[in-house]
């Protein structure tokens, strides 16, 4: 079975194609990031008119690429949510009006399942149940993954998610959007110790997040400060430092709190190098093995939406043509995939 995956929920365009019996054939995105950073985010508008423009483009490049016919592809895999609206409908339409056409079936796939999924894209697989830590712009949450389609969030974020505050920080030092890697790189120079902040919500019991009171703390110390190089290097590196103890001190609780022996990082902050240095530390100090997606399967793409599209179908999940997309949508809710089925 080929199946055609379509990744159009925030600003990352993603296309890919993935064979049951050979594997992921071929995975291409395109980012908007130098339509956004002028703005300092994401404009849901500007994000949806550029996904107009580039998913046929993109489907036209993978077929040609594979030597694959539309006649070849047997289904289609969109992403319905979570995510910004106008942009989930670009993908939505487009993967169904294909599938109509071709005469073939769609599904629409959980946007955090694709990412809880992709590790299983990689040659060194974890086995269920295992823990997740998902890690991007929009989302920071703990998820116990269960099996396939079973899943129980033990933490999230309640306010701004770590990849959000990662922009707005970069920001405020006059770096550019995407915060995340901009800060990553200005830390390189950044010297340990100038500037404490705050590790938010380490001292609590539970394993939820909160990034905004790091935030508010950096930029009203940023406030008092003249910025120049070296400053701004030390508060990146002050910073960076915060974020990721944060994450990796409820990491930490939930993996003893589980007792699972296997941890998956997924998500675009997940691509961070200390974030993967520091849980690389805790898998050994714990004795338990940590799964990284390789970089390109961190950030938003087409690969995991055709494979987790892939797995619903093979199991026997399918959709009427009428659809619908879901900006806001719970993993706890998807129906749970029995693995007999997809053997």
């Amino acid at each position: 079975m080929n199946v055609l995956g379509i990744e159009t929920s925030c600003d990352d365009t993603g296309v890919a194609i993935y064979d049951s019996n050979q594997g992921l054939l071929i995975n291409r995105f395109s980012s908007q990031i130098d339509i956004h950073k002028i703005y300092g985010g994401v404009v849901p508008e500007l994000a949806a008119r550029d996904h107009i423009r580039k998913v046929m483009p993109l489907i036209k490049s993978v077929l040609e690429e594979t030597k694959l016919k539309k006649s070849n592809i047997d289904a289609i895999a969109y992403t319905a949510g979570p995510g910004l609206v106008g942009a989930l409908l670009v993908g939505a339409t487009i993967g169904r009006s294909l599938a109509l056409a071709l005469k073939i079936p769609a599904i629409g796939v959980h946007h955090m399942e694709g990412h809880l999924l992709s590790p299983m894209l990689e040659n060194e697989t974890p086995e269920l149940p295992f823990l997740s830590l998902l890690v991007s712009g929009g989302h920071t949450m703990l998820v116990d993954v269960q099996s396939l389609g079973r899943y129980s969030l033990l933490g999230e974020t309640r306010d701004d998610a770590v990849g959000e505050a990662f922009d707005k920080f970069a920001s405020v030092l006059g770096l550019s959007y995407p915060g995340g890697p901009s800060i990553e790189r200005c830390a390189t120079e950044g010297q340990p110790g100038h500037f404490k902040f705050p590790r938010p919500m380490s001292g609590h019991d539970s394993l939820d997040f909160s990034f905004s009171g790091l935030k508010t703390f950096a930029i009203q110390t940023v406030d008092k400060l003249k910025l120049d190089d070296q400053v701004r290097s030390d508060l990146a590196y002050a910073f960076q430092d915060a974020a990721i103890d944060a994450l990796v001190v409820k990491l930490k609780r939930a993996l003893k709190q589980t007792g699972y022996s296997d941890v998956i990082i997924a998500g675009g902050v997940g691509a961070n190098k200390l974030l993967r240095h520091r849980i690389a530390e805790l898998a050994q100090q714990l004795q338990v093995k940590a799964y990284f997606p390789s970089l390109e399967l961190c950030t938003d793409n087409g690969a995991m939406i055709a494979y987790a599209g892939y797995l619903r179908l093979k199991a026997g999940f399918s959709e009427e043509l009428n659809y619908a997309v879901y900006p806001r949508w719970s993993l706890e809710s998807l129906e749970p995939i029995h693995s007999e089925a997809i053997v």
